[in-house]
């Protein structure tokens, strides 16, 4: 069992947990997540850790509201436990001085930015970050985000605030006046940070992309969350979930992803008409 310490929503249908978890804490590094499951019938979700407090030993997850499982996640509050809360999982992100780093976070991915936007400060790089949402309201973590960021760009794709646009129009902007990345991070809904590589493919500039996919056990068992990296079978619990986003098979993975839409959906409709009759 996880304690919920403090509960805080973001943006509608966006949650911040800050969740009791000592050892996780103290362990965690940037790029790694945690898979959870909210009772003892729910299925394992993997987030990734947002913010970690070693010393108060807490961790802060972040989560937007897709399905059954992160809707029943959300409805939890401060000083509920979560049933099962395990990691820190997955590989680092690998924080070297690479010299200028673009670092690009498109909605709910901003909240993995945060710990490398940090690692990467530490490691004296020229911290540049763009990051997108649909409207202004939807876009979380601004703040957060200029705190370790030299230079932060914002977009939303209706131009409600920011640049009116995608996060690749802003990136194209920074190299076509003179700012060529030494490395570009991207996190965020697989079709962004596949356009991000295909931008930075034409530029010739290293990409690392964060994936997401189906996951069941986190930790290389079931082959649930494999994906093609240059040609060879990957498992993002165990070998990610950061890869070269050049090499990654996005057709591939969008397909795979798109497995169990619509049970997904079915599942999602009955515990919400479940719901409304409670």
């Amino acid at each position: 069992m996880a304690k919920i310490i403090a509960k805080q929503e973001l943006a509608a249908g966006c949650f911040s947990f800050e969740v009791e978890a000592p050892l996780i804490a103290r362990k965690a590094k940037a790029g790694q997540f945690i898979v959870l499951k909210v009772d003892e019938a729910g299925e394992r979700i993997p987030l990734t850790i947002a913010k970690r407090n070693p010393g108060k030993g807490a961790v802060t997850i972040i989560f937007q509201v897709v399905g059954k499982s992160t809707d029943k996640l959300s409805r939890l509050n401060q000083g509920d436990e979560i049933q099962d809360f395990v990691g820190p999982l997955g590989k680092p992100t690998h924080i070297e001085d690479f010299g200028t780093v673009v670092c690009i976070g498109g909605g709910i991915g901003i909240a993995p930015i945060l710990p490398i936007l940090k690692a990467l400060r530490e490691k004296n790089n020229h911290v540049i970050s763009i990051i997108g949402a649909r409207n202004k309201e939807l876009l979380i973590l601004e703040d957060e985000v200029r705190e370790d960021s030299r230079e932060t760009f914002v977009t939303t794709d209706d131009g409600s605030y920011g640049r009116h646009g995608f996060v690749t129009d802003e990136l194209k902007n920074l190299v076509e006046n003179g700012t060529k990345p030494d490395v570009v991070i991207a996190i965020g809904p697989l079709p962004m940070m596949w356009a991000v590589c295909r931008v930075t493919k034409g530029y010739n500039i290293p990409t690392i992309v964060s994936l997401n996919p189906i996951m069941v056990d986190g930790t290389g068992m079931c082959g649930g969350c494999r994906v093609s990296v240059d040609g060879k079978s990957k498992f993002v619990c165990v070998d990610g979930p950061e890869f070269d986003g050049h090499l990654v098979d996005f057709a591939e993975l969008r397909q795979r992803q798109a497995t169990y839409l619509t049970e997904e959906k079915r599942s999602y409709d009955l515990h919400k008409e479940r719901c409304g009759r409670c």
